[in-house]
């Protein structure tokens, strides 16, 4: 296997070709955001008999659907063909830290286990964080009116300030969660 091909791609390859990525969808028309598939998906299935939010052209969105599909098959592919190791390099201090939060063996794989395997996610303790969890993202993606990628790639490449302030809001409420509430919540 080619080196070069299970390595991340430097920031002057990845940059310019999201750049392209994004001039192509600004030329087009169109807008992204993963977000919105969820709203074209419910109104694919009928949710317009329920509420109007649903009753808009869903087949104008189609290749939003298209795109995202793209991107699971990429990262399958990335995972499963392009990596040659599960491993993850990160500091000492790092895995001295997450092994003091209960995390076993971090960075032996890009996911822990002892958080992220269906024995773990079974118990009450993370199905309760799953939930919760989802309910808040659910409802700020709503309410900030759109994700993190929507914003953070769409908006702030069309200039748009209430993009800049969701993306400050969503860095900060990361942060916080990363460093204030996700420790006290994995010692539970």
């Amino acid at each position: 296997m080619v080196e070069w091909i299970s390595q991340p791609w430097p920031w002057y390859v990845a940059g310019p070709l999201i750049s392209l990525v994004m001039f192509l969808l600004l030329y087009f028309g169109k807008r992204f955001g993963v977000s919105s598939n969820l709203k074209t998906m419910c109104t694919m299935v009928g949710a317009g008999k329920i509420s109007g939010f649903f009753r808009f052209n869903w087949k104008d969105d189609v290749w939003n659907l298209l795109f995202v599909l793209g991107g699971l098959i990429g990262g399958y592919i990335a995972k499963e063909y392009l990596s040659l190791s599960e491993t993850v390099e990160i500091s000492e201090a790092t895995i001295a830290q997450l092994q003091s939060l209960g995390i076993e063996n971090p960075g032996a794989s890009f996911l822990p286990e002892s958080i992220f395997t269906w024995e773990a996610l079974a118990t009450p303790k993370y199905a309760l964080m799953l939930v919760f969890g989802g309910i808040l993202v659910g409802f700020g993606t709503r309410y900030a009116g759109g994700c993190t990628s929507g914003h953070a790639i769409s908006g702030l490449s069309n200039l748009q300030l209430p993009s800049l302030i969701a993306v400050v809001g969503f860095f900060i409420g990361g942060l916080i969660m990363t460093h204030l509430i996700l420790p006290y919540l994995l010692v539970l």
